[in-house]
């Protein structure tokens, strides 16, 4: 999987950042969106298992609620 740049991003998290993959994401409020793209093997595997993982890394700090879906979000400023 990897990050994609979008439209409506309106910031790329880590730009400046080598040691992370760059995030192109629309912030906006109190919400961060961003799209992600599957390759072919990963779009088979996900066919097939039904599941996909998600990690966050906190930095020992508290876990924010998050929201994994197939459909884009309304993007309104």
């Amino acid at each position: 999987m990897k990050p994609i740049s979008f439209p409506e991003h309106n910031i790329v998290i880590a730009r400046d950042q080598p040691e992370y993959i760059q995030l192109p994401a629309f912030v906006h409020s109190n919400r961060v969106v961003c799209c992600w793209s599957l390759s072919w093997r990963e779009r088979l595997q996900v066919l097939f298992t039904g599941k996909i993982w998600h990690q966050i890394l906190t930095f020992n700090q508290r876990l924010q609620p998050q929201l994994l879906s197939v459909e884009k979000p309304e993007l309104k400023r």
